[in-house]
């Protein structure tokens, strides 16, 4: 077994000042609604209750308009920081929440825009500068709202929104929360107010909360990579499967990404393809690879050049980094008399690829 590398002053630099970013910027918990009416706000709104239960300074930054009288009794017991307007349109007050400077502050509408001549243009801009003060926010937002996530939620529901939060700010959530509730409590109606079966209606519920359950599972993975690039561990660990396949210019690219796609659709993990550059290519061989890499990117695979004279050295180098947990290699059964007696590259990706498998696809 291979020692860890040493650090460079460089990397041991970057990992201090990551781990004093952490401990200086607020938390962020999401609780992430899949449709209307599960119960998202309430769930955020008694999440605060029970902070303050506990002693810990909460105040709600920014709450619907329009709620129900469950919700009205929650919020009874909380401090409320008035919403500002400019022009007919709401915006939380940041001014006054930062100099006010709570331990937790509640922010319903993430999704929401702010008036024009505000600092930010978005409210989830807003947040982001409450966490860089050191505030914790706790927030609430639906999964149509997602930036990334909005076409196929409107394929479902048949419902399209004109506010959005990228997916890339969820993904700096410390904690999400998928909130979950019965049909009966959810949508009734879909598109343009069209009656929805409760068949049809549990179908749509159930794929809306499948993409809720995999977006937090992105979430918790990136939570994971954060954590262990803070304590400098190495390891290949992750929430979701993360599939590496190296092509080379005479590889069956076609039957390993099959291999590899059915994985990566199966257990809702990413595709990454990486071949290792070579100098003394022939053009034969680059119209080849070039042919398979542009099958790579058909199947939505992040593809890769990685360049170093040793190919097994670069593609472990790699795998680490991006948390690699299966590795997809081509492998020919002849091999001659004399090979079998000496390690080939194969050998040796099987052999230092530790907490990753590796898969050999016959060529």
């Amino acid at each position: 077994m291979s020692s860890p590398p040493r650090l460079s002053p460089d990397e041991l630099l970057r990992r201090v000042q990551a781990e004093e970013e952490y401990e200086r910027r607020g938390r962020l918990k999401i609780f992430l609604g899949y449709a209307s009416g599960v119960g998202k706000s309430f769930r955020m709104l008694d999440e605060g209750r029970r902070r303050k239960a506990r002693g810990q300074d909460v105040v709600v930054g920014a709450i619907q308009p329009r709620m129900s009288e469950e919700l009205a009794h929650v919020l009874e017991k909380l401090e409320v920081i008035p919403l500002r307007e400019r022009g007919g349109i709401p915006y939380m007050d940041v001014e006054t929440i930062l100099k006010r400077h709570p331990s937790v502050c509640l922010v319903d509408g993430l999704a929401y825009d702010n008036p024009p001549g505000r600092p930010h243009a978005h409210r989830w801009e807003d947040v982001e500068q409450l966490l860089q003060a050191g505030i914790a926010v706790i927030t609430s937002v639906n999964l149509q709202y997602v930036e990334e996530r909005r076409e196929e939620v409107e394929r479902i529901q048949g419902k399209r929104v004109s506010v959005s939060v990228p997916e890339s700010f969820l993904r700096t959530a410390d904690e999400i929360e998928v909130v979950d509730a019965p049909s009966e409590y959810c949508m009734t109606q879909a598109g343009e107010g069209a009656p929805v079966s409760r068949e049809e209606l549990d179908n749509r519920l159930s794929q809306l909360r499948e993409l809720a359950l995999l977006l937090a599972a992105d979430v918790v993975d990136r939570q994971l990579e954060e954590y262990l690039d803070r304590q400098g561990v190495g390891q290949a660990y992750g929430a979701q499967e993360r599939i590496l396949v190296c092509i080379t210019p005479r590889a069956n690219a076609a039957r390993m990404l099959s291999r590899a796609r059915f994985a990566r659709d199966r257990f809702h993990g990413e595709l990454f393809v990486v071949h290792v550059s070579q100098p003394d290519i022939s053009a034969d061989d680059q119209q080849l690879l070039e042919r398979n890499l542009a099958l790579a990117r058909e199947e939505g695979a992040r593809v890769r050049t990685l360049e170093g004279p040793d190919p097994v050295a670069a593609i472990l180098q790699f795998a680490h980094e991006q948390r690699i947990t299966q590795i997809y290699v081509g492998h020919s059964p002849q091999q001659s008399w004399w090979s079998r007696f000496r390690k080939t590259n194969v050998d040796r990706l099987i052999e230092e690829a530790e907490g990753m498998d590796v898969k050999l696809i016959p060529q």
